[in-house]
């Protein structure tokens, strides 16, 4: 369908504004054990952070196959034959609200599956069931629940890994290299974020440009759309999100940097591999598991299992929740 162009421009910084939000929600999926365990102030971090975000774009200018999840957001969750302006004008709205409600609130929630209960909710209010993927979101969905279990088992294995090639090394020695892999790992993860969560808007725009003719040929990323998201995304990070970085490092557990260098690199190797299988993941959900893992690796009374299980509601009614704001806001718009 053809879209005036001033309007398309406006969807297009709806989109790049729900980069930015994202960024600034999920800062502390970054940066929380850096902080946490002093090893560099708030400021270095979400400047450490803001960076390695971004430094994922020239990561995929070598291996453009880790660009897939900007395929399954968008054209493997809804149609993308069925998506109109509406449908994502509702989609991003439903997906901002509640990112903003979770950070005033300070509640670690997905970024990534609000804007899936996003399309949804409007897609399905524009097409009905009949526009759902289903594949592409049965594998998203089953990752709300398979991402934390495996970044909390990777980083027990870690923990126990590391555990073993230290034993016969000094405590001095030991804790100089930790610190040092656990800055590695940060940036590792930081690198995932920014790899896993751009992606998500690139989908997102692409298809807007796809469904309103501006798209011609193969459903793909246009240059310009994939490094105006990483950029939108690490100013957004440069921004911080304080009260859910305090959540993310120190109310679940206390952290060593023998534990967070568990929890940041198995968080790490959880996103890169769901980004070469196109799998949009929590980053939330990646390192509250690794977090976890890492502090119940040490003793399992080390982990406020109480937060914990409160985080597990919050992720299951996020992709509801959105999708019912989504479904609103995109009756309001055909409506008007």
């Amino acid at each position: 369908m053809e879209l005036a162009f001033p309007l398309l421009v406006g969807l297009i910084c709806l989109a790049f504004l729900f980069d930015f939000l994202n960024g600034l929600h999920d800062a502390a999926n970054s940066i929380a054990t850096v902080v946490t365990t002093r090893l560099l102030s708030p400021v270095q971090a979400v400047a450490f952070a803001a960076f390695f975000n971004f430094s994922a774009y020239f990561l995929t200018l070598y291996i453009p196959s880790l660009h897939k999840v900007a395929e399954t957001i968008g054209k493997g969750i809804i149609d993308k034959d069925i998506v109109t302006p509406a449908v994502i004008f509702g989609a991003l709205g439903g997906a901002m609200f509640w990112n903003v409600l979770t950070w005033i609130k300070g509640i670690p929630s997905s970024s990534s599956h609000a804007l899936v209960g996003g399309l949804v909710g409007a897609g399905v209010s524009h097409a009905g069931i009949a526009g759902v993927e289903w594949p592409g979101l049965i594998k998203t969905i089953s990752f709300i629940f398979l991402a934390p279990v495996i970044g909390m088992a990777v980083s027990m294995l870690l923990m126990l890994i590391s555990s073993w090639a230290m034993k016969d090394t000094s405590a001095k020695n030991a804790g100089i290299g930790l610190k040092a892999m656990h800055l590695m790992s940060a940036a590792a993860y930081s690198t995932g974020h920014g790899l896993n969560d751009a992606q998500k808007t690139m989908g997102i725009i692409s298809v807007l440009l796809y469904s309103t003719g501006y798209l011609h040929g193969d459903f793909e990323v246009p240059h310009w759309v994939a490094i105006g998201c990483y950029i939108a995304m690490g100013l957004g990070t440069l921004s911080g999100g304080w009260k859910i970085i305090e959540t993310m490092g120190s109310r679940i557990t206390k952290l060593s940097q023998h534990q967070a260098f568990s929890a940041s690199m198995g968080g790490s190797f959880m996103l890169f591999g769901a980004s070469a299988f196109g799998i949009p993941v929590s980053t939330t959900h990646v390192i509250t598991g690794a977090v976890i893992g890492a502090g119940a690796a040490k003793r399992a009374s080390a982990v406020r299992w109480v937060l914990a299980s409160n985080l597990l509601t919050a992720w299951i009614i996020t992709v509801p929740c959105s999708a019912a704001v989504s479904a609103l806001l995109y009756g309001v718009t055909v409506l008007f």
